[in-house]
């Protein structure tokens, strides 16, 4: 698992092998969640699954194409990461170190 940001702005990552498909799953901040479910196939647009009132695809769908990209197989990034009442400054640093994430895939 890898981690970026601290205290309630940490979040998460694991990887696992499901056969020879990748899963990856995102948490974090007050209360890990699933708000979205996105699958990506090499060389294919992103499937997005998104919960109704939930944007985590925002940041699920470059960690699925980062990891389709590099490594050529079916990658499922699921999860969510949530702050209550998030200000906008709040949710942009949870943007930010989920982006920094990417950097380890």
């Amino acid at each position: 698992m890898i981690t970026a940001g601290e205290g309630k702005y940490k979040v998460w990552l694991k990887r696992e092998e499901l056969g020879r498909d990748l899963i990856f799953t995102l948490g974090g901040g007050e209360k890990s969640h699933v708000g979205s479910v996105v699958v990506k196939y090499p060389d294919k647009e992103a499937e997005v699954l998104k919960l109704a009132n939930h944007y985590d695809h925002i940041v699920l769908e470059p960690i699925a194409e980062a990891a389709s990209k590099k490594y050529g197989r079916k990658v499922v990034a699921l999860g969510g990461v949530h702050v209550e009442n998030a200000s906008k400054e709040e949710i942009d640093l949870l943007v930010a170190n989920c982006k920094e994430l990417l950097k380890c895939i």
